[in-house]
């Protein structure tokens, strides 16, 4: 291997900042692996990358990516080891997280991968990482979704909202689904007891009252829950309107003010990626209780495409790259 294909950030704005280079291969740490990588997935983690708003500036770079390397979903198998790493041997197929997922190979720290289960494909797998363990984190540890409990889910559609009607389900909970009509029927069949469909109807007005609510989309200000919640429910907000601009940061301080001012709590996290986390996740796709939904499928060389259809905001499920 004298060099690798791998897609590099270049600047702020599109995705014609995504170039397709011949680089040197990744020198391998340590406490890292090294991958032959099958597959990644596009998140709004890329997107702000790319794109640039203030806030990615602060550690990306504020002219220019200080870090050229882009892509976190990974799914992959293992081409070497390094001399730290002890649970991973050369040969596993794994998924999880890299630094820089979008290429032919990759390192990756060693505990932020699992191994990944024999009946799931490695696209499956790649589009699980992010968006699954926010959702499962958000549902099970951050507001902590109890069984017969009911839960509205605002953004039902996309990654994270596909994995946490399933999650939710897997919980014992009762989903309510908000989406729009192209994808009412796919959040029924991912098990949800209820959807709506938020381009005919008003979910705030719908008459039933959640412990939980999970807020993918940030389409509506905090003080309009009041009517769908119970007292004491928790909201949980994993996202805001995807922009270029300040992107989720005006929705989240809203939320987090009027949140101060009632009796519902509201709540904001970073999923975390540990091996443990990846491998119960891993077991729930293995058993069928969660599948990845994936929408369309791109190979490395049309990453610039994936990228753009991810940035249109209307993805059912995942975007995964394949390589």
């Amino acid at each position: 291997m004298t060099v690798v294909k791998a897609i590099v950030h270049t600047g702020y704005g599109s995705a014609h900042d995504l170039e397709l280079r011949e680089l040197d291969p990744p020198e391998l740490q340590p406490h890292q692996v090294l991958l032959r990588v099958r597959a990644s997935s596009v998140n709004p983690v890329e997107y702000y990358k790319v794109t640039g708003p203030i806030f990615s500036r602060v550690t990306g770079g504020l002219r220019r990516p200080k870090v050229h390397g882009i892509g976190a979903d990974v799914a992959g198998t293992v081409e070497a080891v390094g001399s730290d790493v002890t649970e991973l041997a050369v040969g596993d197929d794994v998924f999880g997280l890299s630094p820089h997922a979008w290429a032919e190979y990759a390192v990756a720290r060693a505990d932020r991968l699992a191994k990944k289960p024999a009946n799931v494909s490695f696209e499956e797998a790649a589009a699980a990482p992010i968006a699954g363990l926010t959702a499962l984190q958000a549902l099970r540890d951050q507001g902590q979704l109890k069984p017969g409990e009911k839960v509205l889910i605002n953004g039902a559609s996309g990654g994270v909202g596909t994995y946490a009607i399933q999650i939710a389900k897997v919980l014992g909970g009762d989903v309510t689904a908000v989406c729009s009509t192209a994808k009412v029927d796919q959040a029924r069949e991912l098990g949800a007891d209820r959807v709506v469909d938020y381009t005919k109807e008003d979910f705030t007005r719908l008459g039933i009252r959640h412990e939980l609510m999970l807020d993918v989309v940030g389409s509506r200000p905090f003080r309009q829950f009041k009517r769908v919640l119970t007292p004491d429910a928790t909201v949980v907000v994993v996202g805001g309107p995807m922009n270029s601009g300040l992107g989720p940061l005006p929705h989240l301080a809203a939320t987090f003010v009027s949140g101060r001012l009632r009796s519902q709590r509201a709540k904001f996290f970073i999923a975390k990626a540990t091996r443990d986390q990846l491998s119960f996740l891993g077991e729930l796709l293995a058993s069928g209780k969660v599948r990845s939904v994936v929408e369309r499928r791109y190979e490395l060389t049309e990453t610039r495409e994936a990228f753009r259809h991810f940035a249109q905001g209307h993805a059912r499920g995942k975007v995964v790259i394949t390589v």
